[in-house]
């Protein structure tokens, strides 16, 4: 059921380009207009890199034994139940589960020595935001999100772009976020995916499709095209305006119309500030609308990518960068409590995991770059921690393990072929090169072209640096 409605609340006053250039002159940065003005005339200020970020989330944490780290050579109680296939980038030890990804290895990077110390799954707000996780009270379960969470890498990038936006309509939200909230189809809200103190109004625009029952994973089955029915929900929070009496059986697309159809009549669309304003307009649009009907997509590709959730959603993934989305998450969650979360065995890591990601994500990049889209999108593919070297059980099930993890970089100037970062001997801790969350977050600002360390408004309206230490990997692009 699609459901619009409004919530009042009063968003920061923030810092677009032009804010920043104006209180540049007053030297409250330390620095002055003509000094910025001079920089920019002189190319000192990089022009983006990217137009668009994919973040390929991979909730739970994928073994890193068991994907772009593999250790051959390490002891047989360490390396793992499965062989190396060769690959395109000189010392990628990468699993014969991923042979599509191993023949293309040449299109991406893999950083081999991500780590941090939230050594569960709360590292989901670290990994989203760049910032450790702030104490909050957080329900029962301690993983619910709160309004003192930093906010998302993608809330940032709504922010700014509606700042800069001046209230003008734009053709489709920055931030969106597939094909469910992080933890929904668990029963949680799990944190670090929304706005956090910027507020809701930079939250994603989230689609919403549901499992069959609490033992279903739809992430990997195949799914019929009545499943991927891509809904929207998450615009706003208010009895003022619902559109709640439409029919249930109604397509996505009719639910649209007929939603547009009765706005145009309403008269409390006048009452509605400038956010609810763009969010209805947003939802009603032509081209939202069609970007969000993944039927329009030929048979054959969609077969490529997979007819699973996880495939049809990196589908959707490009073509929501194609409707002007700018940072758009495509997420595999946990919705049978496990999934990348492989306590247990290796046994559906072997079957459904690697084979869906190898097929979907290789699928993905091919698309891109077919598309032309490929030197202008960032494609980020990583989990919030990887597994133990040591095994939990005689399956091959792994423990949480934060301390050295992979992340997949490919696209916008990323250097294909290679990897960054050595780990040690059994794939536990950074031999060399550690890379921070913070160094991702530093890097994704940096690739759209966002000074990562430069200030938006905390909550009382006090400048706060994007990210708090760590730097762009400048020499992962060519």
């Amino acid at each position: 059921m699609l459901s619009i409605s409004g919530r009042p609340h009063a968003a920061c006053d923030g810092l677009t380009r032009r804010d920043l250039l104006r209180v540049a002159g007053t030297g409250l940065f330390g620095a002055s207009l003509t000094k910025l003005l001079a920089a920019e005339a002189a190319g000192a200020i990089e022009r983006p890199r990217a137009k668009s970020v994919i973040f390929v989330y991979l909730f739970g944490g994928p073994s890193q034994l068991e994907t772009f780290d593999m250790k051959p050579d390490a002891p047989s109680g360490i390396r793992g139940p499965f062989k190396t296939t060769p690959s395109r980038t000189p010392g990628l030890a990468i699993c014969e589960h991923l042979p599509r990804l191993a023949a293309i290895s040449d299109r991406f990077c893999v950083i081999r020595t991500l780590n941090h110390r939230q050594n569960d799954h709360n590292g989901c707000h670290y990994i989203q935001t760049g910032h450790p996780m702030p104490p909050a009270q957080r329900g029962a379960a301690g993983v619910d999100a709160t309004d003192k969470d930093w906010p998302a890498m993608g809330s940032v990038v709504e922010y700014l772009d509606q700042r800069e936006a001046a209230g003008r309509v734009r053709t489709a939200p920055s931030y969106v976020y597939l094909p469910n909230r992080l933890g929904h189809v668990q029963g949680y809200d799990r944190l670090g995916q929304y706005g956090g103190w910027l507020g809701r109004p930079y939250d994603a625009l989230a689609t919403d499709i549901r499992k069959r029952d609490a033992s279903d994973n739809p992430y990997f089955r195949p799914c019929t095209d009545d499943e991927l029915d891509f809904r929207v929900k998450g615009l706003a929070n208010d009895a003022a305006l619902t559109l709640d009496r439409l029919d249930r059986r109604q397509s996505l697309l009719a639910q649209f119309d007929a939603a547009r159809r009765g706005l145009d009549r309403s008269t409390r669309v006048a009452e509605y500030d400038g956010f609810q304003k763009s969010a209805l307009a947003l939802v009603s649009a032509g081209k939202l609308r069609d970007a969000l009907d993944i039927r329009r997509e030929p048979a054959a590709l969609r077969d490529r990518y997979g007819r699973h959730l996880f495939g049809q959603s990196m589908l959707m993934g490009r073509r929501m960068i194609e409707a002007g989305a700018r940072f758009v998450t495509v997420l595999w969650d946990a919705p049978d409590g496990y999934s990348w979360d492989s306590h247990r065995t290796s046994a559906d890591v072997e079957k459904h995991l690697l084979p869906g990601l190898d097929q979907s994500l290789s699928a993905l990049l091919d698309d891109l770059a077919g598309r032309g889209l490929f030197d202008e999108t960032l494609v980020v593919c990583v989990g919030e921690m990887g597994r133990s070297p040591k095994p939990d059980t005689p399956q091959w099930g792994r423990g949480h393990w934060s301390f050295c993890f992979p992340a997949v970089l490919a696209g916008a100037g990323v250097r294909g072929g290679i990897t960054y970062g050595r780990s040690d001997k059994d794939a536990g801790y950074p031999a060399d090169r550690p890379v921070s969350p913070e160094d991702i977050a530093c890097t994704i600002f940096h690739s759209l072209g966002i000074d990562p360390h430069g200030f938006i408004p905390d909550k009382q309206g006090r400048p706060v640096a994007l990210v708090d230490g760590g730097r762009a990997l400048t020499e992962l692009f060519g």
